[in-house]
């Protein structure tokens, strides 16, 4: 009896192995197409950013076999696209470092105090997520009018800064909002103060929802086309975004020169997304060992 049982109980784990090879198979499946319907664009970008416009028209999914490096020249000299990276970099850090800066010490504070009208602030945050940014373009203008910030690294950091404030205040204060109290007791036993604890504490241990939320508030100051067509009109200060929109209208039909300046403008976005995802990881693991 026993000899039939072990069979049977063999025969069945054959079976269920099967199965999940099959299940595993199609879930690769799954995964290997979306990522190529993922990654294929970007390839197909770059790849005809080394071709001359003529073969873009004629075959652009060729491979550039026989790469000319052009386009990458006449980006550089042409529309000075140089300038135009730094200045987007410098108000995307600029704007990341502000709401950062000031988005933590709110969350601090809404997160880890009580006091009155503690809820009524919580929701006037939520109120503002759902104000469109259209709708204070006219006003925050005329302030930048006022104080001369049209045209200046400020009129775009400021205004970027504002908006992402909240989004940033709100994850920031969820994140701090589960750590343990018997931390900050301790810390308190210590000597530690609230500006202490703060950096010491509590920043070290919230380094996973800090990077996340600087990913998204990079991406977003980064690509706001938007806020960089209205308050910038001045080559010195126009922002990447704001350039290949220029590129699109006055270099439209030169379409490696068009690749090029997309795959250009592509580039940092990955580079900050790859140094901080691994960050993430880094600091998740971190954070589970001290909480």
């Amino acid at each position: 009896m026993e000899p039939t049982i072990v069979a049977e109980q063999q025969k069945q784990q054959v079976i269920h192995k099967k199965r999940w090879k099959a299940s595993s198979v199609i879930i690769y499946i799954i995964l290997t197409a979306w990522s190529l319907t993922t990654i294929y664009p970007l390839f197909w970008i770059v790849n005809n950013s080394f071709k001359v416009s003529r073969d873009v028209m004629n075959d652009s999914f060729s491979i550039a076999w026989n790469p000319v490096w052009t386009n990458y020249e006449n980006a550089f000299e042409r529309i000075n696209i140089g300038r135009s990276y730094m200045n987007s970099l410098i108000m995307s850090f600029s704007t990341v470092f502000l709401v950062l800066l000031l988005g933590g010490l709110a969350a601090y504070v809404l997160s880890r105090f009580q006091f009155q009208g503690k809820r009524t602030i919580y929701s006037v945050l939520y109120a503002t997520l759902l104000i469109p940014a259209f709708a204070t373009v006219v006003p925050v203008y005329e302030l930048l009018i006022q104080t001369s910030l049209v045209n200046t690294y400020w009129g775009l950091i400021l205004p970027q800064t504002a908006g992402n404030l909240t989004f940033a205040i709100l994850v920031i204060a969820g994140y701090m909002s589960t750590i343990p109290k018997e931390l900050e007791e301790a810390a308190f036993m210590d000597g530690c103060n609230r500006w202490q604890m703060f950096y010491r504490i509590f920043v070290p241990i919230s380094r996973p929802v800090f990077a996340s939320a600087s990913i998204f508030v990079f991406l977003w100051s980064y690509n706001d086309l938007f806020s960089a067509l209205i308050f910038v009109n001045k080559e010195n200060v126009r922002p990447i975004v704001a350039l290949l929109n220029e590129i699109s209208s006055q270099y439209g039909t030169d379409f490696g020169l068009m690749a090029t300046a997309v795959s250009l403008t592509v580039i940092p976005v990955f580079l900050v997304y790859l140094m901080i995802s691994k960050y993430i990881q880094k600091g998740l693991t971190e954070g589970a060992v001290k909480g």
